[in-house]
């Protein structure tokens, strides 16, 4: 007489081979692709990404079904795409390719978008939005949230000068993603996109007595030390910030969306 159980074990462990086999190719085409692809760090980073039409060729998750929930939340837009792309692993693999773990147990490798797309971009005239430029930033994070800000506001893209990378991970997972919806570059104080040349700094012209052209190029010097002497050299209009006397400054990404509001609000051509 045939134990009725057999089978029932046996394909519990036919099943439990398969996992181990998805999991273990899962892994291998991460590890492949992590040195040439732009982490995704969490769902949001994710959904951004997928929503701004990035390539995204491996995606892993703890939970799938909980990843989903969240998707038909927050992201129904992308729910399907999110489906056909997340495959679920054990908490142990998803740590073993993600360094820093998400709240969210997602994580994501996209292909870096084409440089030579992102400087047509910026080079592209006439502009109907303005470039940010990061003059030597320092702080990764601040990087990361500029990012966010000018992908919110439309602008044409963000370029660092100086050796911060605007594509390292500490920066995506900062900008949430939105790296790829807008042009990200690192250029030289030569390379920058044609444009007038709007620096803040504390001795210019308050910008509120001032109306900023799609065109603009808007400078930021580093957190700590400002201006280049670069930079500042090459600058068509120095402008400042309303700030109460005593207090020395604002943080970047507080100085940038308050000169981008400012654009905004002050009419421009073309509205995200």
């Amino acid at each position: 007489m045939t134990d009725p159980t057999a089978d029932t074990a046996d394909n519990a462990d036919s099943a439990d081979t398969a996992d181990n086999a998805d999991t273990a190719d899962t892994v291998a085409a991460w590890r492949r692709l992590a040195g040439t692809c732009v982490l995704l760090d969490g769902f949001h980073a994710l959904k951004h990404a997928v929503r701004f039409g990035a390539e995204v060729p491996v995606a892993v998750t703890t939970d799938r079904r909980a990843a989903l929930a969240l998707a038909g939340e927050l992201a129904p837009d992308v729910r399907k795409t999110l489906a056909g792309l997340l495959t679920e692993v054990p908490e142990q693999a998803y740590r073993s390719v993600v360094p820093r773990p998400h709240p969210t147990a997602v994580a994501a490798l996209a292909v870096r978008p084409s440089r030579v797309a992102g400087l047509a971009t910026l080079a592209h005239v006439p502009r109907t939005a303005p470039v940010v430029v990061l003059d030597h930033p320092r702080n990764l994070g601040n990087a990361g949230a500029v990012i966010r800000l000018a992908a919110g506001f439309g602008a044409t893209g963000v370029v660092t000068i100086g050796p911060l990378d605007p594509w390292h991970p500490t920066v995506v997972r900062g900008g949430a993603g939105l790296h790829f919806a807008t042009a990200v570059e690192r250029l030289t104080a030569d390379e920058l996109p044609a444009g007038p040349l709007f620096a803040l700094d504390p001795e210019g012209d308050d910008i509120r007595g001032v109306k900023l052209p799609d065109d603009a190029v808007l400078a930021f010097g580093s957190e700590r030390s400002g201006l280049s002497a670069e930079l500042r050299a090459r600058t068509d209009h120095l402008l400042s910030l309303p700030m109460r006397p005593q207090v020395s400054s604002y943080n970047l990404a507080t100085s940038v969306a308050m000169t981008l509001y400012h654009w905004s609000a002050t009419g421009y051509g073309s509205r995200p």
